[in-house]
């Protein structure tokens, strides 16, 4: 596994292994590179896999600020160029769907695939409730002088199965105490004021959406409605899984997305990063 870090600012870290068609995994809101460690040794056998920090993300800068929405865009924009790759397959899980969403309505040509994953299209899609009850969980405790550490034990278990590992909660908990409280601020108002991604009818590119069959934020009955307007969209539910599904049940989702990636090749094959903008095995 290689670290490379894509300048210039804000500086954003990204995992690679393997060789082959670029596939590039986006984490959500409340995680960071290390969510995807159970995809990227399966995929590397067939692909090139990457997982960044977005930036404000794990081991990624910050950029002082406010942040829209479609910074993320411009910055998966720096991370396709930086591997010399015209089009690369997408895989976004939540925050990181729709940031894959709106970089192929912004860049439609850079994009071979979409694998929308427990996500929704905007917050407009989310009814009243659930968007209120998803700000307070997150924002009331933090302005009031939490920690993101201090909110996780109340926001693990709304999002995973009731049967969820308990190494899948420890691995969601570690990635929200490892949040940075201002940058994650910031994600959260850009997210929510983000209305839609675009029109989904419009796409034109293989999508498939995935979806835990136990995710009560970004339901089964919502991906099947997503799915529906896109034209020859696939639709996976994965059994015994809440929001995190490529975390719950890794075996079922590597499977099915692979078998997709698979079905659907066009993405290029990287060239070698620079030296400069490599750090091998591991190392910060």
């Amino acid at each position: 596994m290689t670290l490379d870090l894509i300048s210039p600012a804000p500086r954003l870290a990204v995992d690679r292994t393997g060789d082959g068609p670029l596939v590039v995994f986006l984490h959500g809101i409340g995680g960071n590179r290390t969510n995807w460690r159970d995809q990227l040794g399966v995929f590397a056998a067939h692909f090139t896999a990457a997982a960044w920090d977005a930036r404000g993300y794990g081991a990624s800068d910050d950029y002082a600020g406010p942040l829209a929405f479609d910074d993320f865009a411009g910055d998966l924009r720096r991370v396709l160029d930086h591997y010399g790759a015209r089009r690369a397959h997408l895989v976004g899980l939540s925050m990181g769907g729709r940031i894959a969403m709106r970089f192929y309505f912004l860049h439609p040509q850079r994009v071979a695939t979409l694998t929308l994953c427990d996500t929704h299209r905007g917050f407009a899609s989310l009814t009243a409730e659930q968007r209120a009850e998803y700000v307070r969980l997150r924002r009331e405790a933090l302005d009031a002088g939490a920690e993101p550490r201090d909110i996780a034990p109340a926001v693990v278990p709304t999002l995973l199965a009731p049967a969820a590992a308990p190494a899948a909660r420890q691995q969601l908990f570690e990635s929200m105490a490892a949040l940075r409280k201002a940058s994650y601020l910031k994600s959260l108002e850009a997210t929510v004021n983000q209305d839609t991604v675009g029109n989904l009818a419009a796409i034109a590119v293989p999508t498939h959406f995935v979806v835990g069959e136990h995710d009560r934020l970004t339901t089964v009955a919502l991906a099947r409605t997503m799915a529906a307007e896109v034209p020859g969209a696939e639709l996976t539910v994965i059994p015994d899984a809440g929001h995190l599904s490529n975390i719950e049940n890794a075996e079922v989702f590597n499977r099915s997305v692979m078998d997709f990636l698979l079905r659907h090749p066009g993405a290029d094959s990287p060239r070698a990063p620079t030296v400069a903008g490599t750090l091998g095995q591991r190392g910060l």
